[in-house]
């Protein structure tokens, strides 16, 4: 499908020539919005924030100005037209048929796809998949599985063993779309700096007993620290790669907590189980967890979310994480949420950039073009194949 981006002039030919045809697996992304949308709603989902400041837009941005080049020629319109003309056609065109386009144009073979957060609104992910022509595999959003847990009434003695059980059951294999992975967002809930350890029943029991009664009172999510790691544990004992908020993200967190480096105790700790940690976004934080990458066999890397939102500059942050991430370790991902935009220009950034270095390292003499087009389909689909292993029809 890359060609077909080539082809519709979204993306030079020369720089993505070694991803020339390569179905991209995206190993982490969000559903889309399955409705109109109007220029606040969309205007909110081009910033990780609340939304543009009063008097400003969020158009006004490098993610605004590559939606405005690279999106609004696959609305059949000019490049950088102006943000009203981009949303009028958009709204002509439709929902159905907008993310028909976007979603279709991101050339990705499959999507592994977390709908444990803010999914009112969005395409249900098998329909997802069937738009983007890409098979589906799940993402489980340990967090979810807990506060369900919770929900269903589960007395504070009865909790741990509830939340392993329901974690068992929802990576179980025949379940549709598959599970392929377990995912924590401990850096929003907490921070990346928590003891690693799995703590011990008695200490579940007890933290249970404080947040069940708080859960029933006012819904307060799931931010106990012992009961986060009770939940990373259950994932892990899956055997199931375990994905990681890392890194860029919105208000809720505290960036400084979740930079990756901070993450040592858990590798050492899961090094000698070979269950696979999937570091996801990591900028700014990525030539960290690039190191990270480097001395762990089993972490892995990517610069999803961070690609889009940095526009020209998505290739910098490529080279960087390349710098000391073996090729074997990096993979792809949009981490697009809400706008199918998003999954294109995850696609397209990620393509370019990485045909642009691979280009320049042949051009140098520092690759054989034999090497760059085995690297290419290494980060672009390969690692996610082989790390992840049960992969969906």
């Amino acid at each position: 499908m890359s060609g077909s981006l080539i082809s519709a002039g979204l993306v030079p030919a020369g720089p993505v020539s070694f991803l020339d045809g390569v179905r991209l697996v995206d190993h982490h992304c969000h559903s889309v919005v399955a409705g109109p949308l109007d220029r606040p709603g969309f205007e909110a989902l081009l910033t990780e924030g609340a939304g543009p400041a009063p008097g400003t837009s969020s158009f006004d941005s490098a993610l605004g100005f590559s939606v405005r080049r690279w999106c609004a020629p696959a609305l059949d319109l000019p490049a950088h037209t102006a943000p009203d003309d981009y949303l009028a056609r958009r709204a002509e065109l439709g929902p159905d048929e907008v993310n028909r386009r976007f979603l279709g144009g991101a050339g990705v073979g499959a999507v592994f796809v977390d709908h444990g957060f803010s999914a009112d609104g969005l395409l249900p992910p098998a329909m997802l998949g069937a738009t983007a022509g890409a098979s589906v595999g799940e993402v489980v959003r340990l967090e979810a599985v807990a506060e369900a847990v919770a929900d269903a009434g589960v007395g504070a003695a009865d909790y741990g063993d509830a939340v392993i059980e329901a974690v068992a059951v929802r990576t179980a294999d025949g379940r549709h779309p598959m599970p392929v992975a377990t995912k924590s967002v401990l850096a929003y809930r907490a921070g990346l700096d928590v003891d690693p350890t799995r703590p011990e029943p008695d200490e579940v029991r007890r933290a249970a007993d404080g947040w069940l009664r708080r859960r029933a009172e006012t819904g307060e999510p799931l931010r106990d620290p012992v009961l986060l790691r009770h939940g990373l544990w259950a994932g892990i004992d899956t055997g199931l790669p375990l994905q990681l908020h890392t890194g860029f993200g919105d208000a809720d967190e505290d960036l400084h907590r979740s930079n990756p480096a901070l993450l040592v105790g858990l590798a050492r700790l899961v090094e000698p189980l070979g269950v696979p940690l999937m570091l996801l976004h990591c900028y700014p934080y990525h030539r960290e967890a690039a190191w990270l990458a480097q001395v762990f066999s089993v972490v892995h890397v990517d610069v999803g979310l961070a690609v889009p939102y940095v526009g020209p500059r998505a290739a910098s942050i490529v080279a960087e994480v390349l710098e000391l991430a073996p090729y074997g370790k990096v993979l792809y991902s949009s981490d697009a949420f809400g706008l199918p935009e998003l999954h294109l220009l995850g696609a397209l950034r990620f393509r370019s950039s990485l045909g642009g270095l691979l280009e320049h390292l042949c051009a140098t003499d520092e690759l054989a073009p034999a090497d760059a087009e085995r690297v290419a389909t290494m980060i672009g689909t390969d690692n996610a194949r082989r790390v992840y292993g049960r992969m969906p029809a």
